[in-house]
């Protein structure tokens, strides 16, 4: 695990993409490439066979942020909200009627 109080860094997915390009190129070796970008060795190595499963399969390479599950979550919290207010609504209809119905 990480040193205590060390907050974990996030990479940009330009980032991941131009330390991955960097390290094909093999104009060093990537164990410099990696310490020249501050990284450790096996990050670098793990965003390269990401890059080389990923971008083949069509599957988005370095889902990080903004991940499919994500954005069905947010579908899905903005439809339990309009859902609730429809079901406000349909209460305050129900009482409504009720009390303006003539009992005869």
């Amino acid at each position: 695990m990480g040193k205590k109080g060390q907050k974990r860094r996030v990479f940009t997915m330009e980032f991941k993409k131009e330390a991955v390009t960097l390290a094909e190129k093999r104009e060093k070796p990537i164990s410099q490439i990696a310490k020249d970008l501050g990284l450790n060795e096996n990050l670098l190595r793990k965003w390269m066979e990401i890059m080389k499963n990923g971008e083949g399969n069509g599957i988005n390479a370095f889902p990080g942020r903004g991940r499919p599950r994500d954005a069905e979550l947010a579908r899905l919290k903005k439809e339990n909200k309009d859902l609730r207010m429809a079901n406000e609504i349909l209460k305050k209809a129900a009482v409504i009627f009720a009390t303006s119905e003539d009992p005869r």
